[in-house]
């Protein structure tokens, strides 16, 4: 009978314990192993970390669907709690942007073909003031008391606040609606000088037409607890053409200013019987109607009588002191015309505040069609 083969002592068995020496042996690769891939894995940590930091400070922006300049993401640039916004660069190849830049600067170069000025970039030719001071003094015909030629960013600011300043004066728009400054307008902000330029327009009866609903992507950067936040909103620049530019559809008012004064007093006299009608009601009387409502005040009381309810005086300002109270009136008056089922009136409220015949015509001839049958 043939003897079984013997296993050479070289080749252990698979169940043969390994002896303590060569764990140890295996032990200590494992280890030299482990404590290789942690300095490794710390030293990626530590290196991501440095990444981190430096994207922290230089552009600390998750990623958005916009490209910006990188100097206007510099987290050093930025203090505390600052909100900066910033046009979106894919907002500036918008037709309608286009077409209103074009619009306005074809405007301003024809105001001012006699300066002998050209304006071909409405940022970078009116952020320092001297072509606004022009525009201005040619549409309001007066001079202003400033130097005419500024090279430093401190005196260029100072006569820009002076223009500005004239300017919020001069079209008495209400503080709320004021949506540029000397430091937007110096930091050639587009969306700030179109503002501007609109309302100077439409202030002016500028003979143009501006398109309507244009609106510009706006990206709002702030600096919050060390980190800059950015966020994407639409800035609305121009609403209805008609109401923007002050240039309405021309209605039976245009003709009767224009042609028929008679008439036109025929029409004051009806529509002031109209008002008194109810506003007796209340031991109160109309005479003028282009100085008496233009603090809104009636206009807020009339609407509660021809609706039969009672307005809050909370609401508004019973005795307004200042034209942003006034426009708070004339505007909460057109809310109520809204309400009792109205289309919302053409002219602005500011136009009724600054004493403006035609516009309060046109308002009060809507409120008598609709309600001239009501006791």
């Amino acid at each position: 009978m043939a003897s079984s083969p013997q296993k050479s002592p070289s080749s252990p068995s698979p169940t043969t314990p390994k002896s303590p020496s060569s764990r140890k042996k295996d032990d200590s690769f494992l280890g030299k192993l482990g404590g290789t891939l942690v300095r490794r894995k710390k030293a990626k940590e530590v290196s991501e970390l440095q990444e981190e930091g430096m994207n922290a400070i230089n552009l600390p922006l998750s990623p958005t669907q916009y490209e910006l300049d990188p100097e206007d993401t510099m987290l050093g640039k930025y203090n505390e709690n600052e909100v900066r916004t910033m046009v979106d660069p894919n907002s500036k190849n918008d037709q309608k942007l286009q077409e209103l830049q074009k619009v306005l600067i074809d405007w301003i170069n024809d105001v001012l073909v006699g300066e002998r000025i050209i304006v071909k970039d409405l940022a970078e030719d009116l952020y320092d003031g001297q072509v606004l001071q022009k525009l201005f003094e040619k549409l309001e015909g007066e001079k202003l008391n400033v130097a005419e030629v500024t090279q430093s960013e401190i005196a260029q600011k100072q006569k820009l606040q002076t223009v500005l300043e004239r300017i919020n004066d001069s079209i008495k728009v209400s503080t709320r609606s004021i949506k540029w400054n000397v430091d937007s307008v110096h930091a050639k902000s587009i969306v700030a000088i179109l503002h501007l330029l609109v309302a100077l327009s439409q202030h002016f009866r500028a003979p143009i037409r501006l398109p309507d609903h244009v609106s510009i992507q706006v990206v709002v950067v702030q600096k919050m607890e060390g980190i800059l936040q950015s966020r994407q909103i639409q800035e609305e620049i121009t609403g209805n053409t008609e109401a923007l530019s002050g240039r309405h559809e021309r209605d039976a008012f245009d003709t009767l200013f224009d042609h028929a004064p008679d008439k036109l007093n025929v029409v004051k006299k009806t529509l002031i019987t109209f008002v008194n009608k109810h506003l007796n009601k209340l031991n109160l009387e109309v005479a003028e109607l282009d100085t008496q409502f233009a603090d809104g005040v009636y206009l807020v009381l009339l609407m509660g009588l021809l609706e039969g309810y009672f307005v809050p005086l909370y609401h508004f300002f019973l005795t307004p002191e200042n034209f942003d109270q006034q426009v708070h009136n004339v505007s909460f008056s057109f809310e109520l015309m809204q309400d009792g089922g109205l289309e919302r009136p053409k002219p602005r409220p500011e136009d009724i505040v600054n004493c403006d015949l035609k516009s309060t015509l046109r308002v009060l001839y809507n409120l008598f069609t609709r309600y001239r049958n009501v006791d």
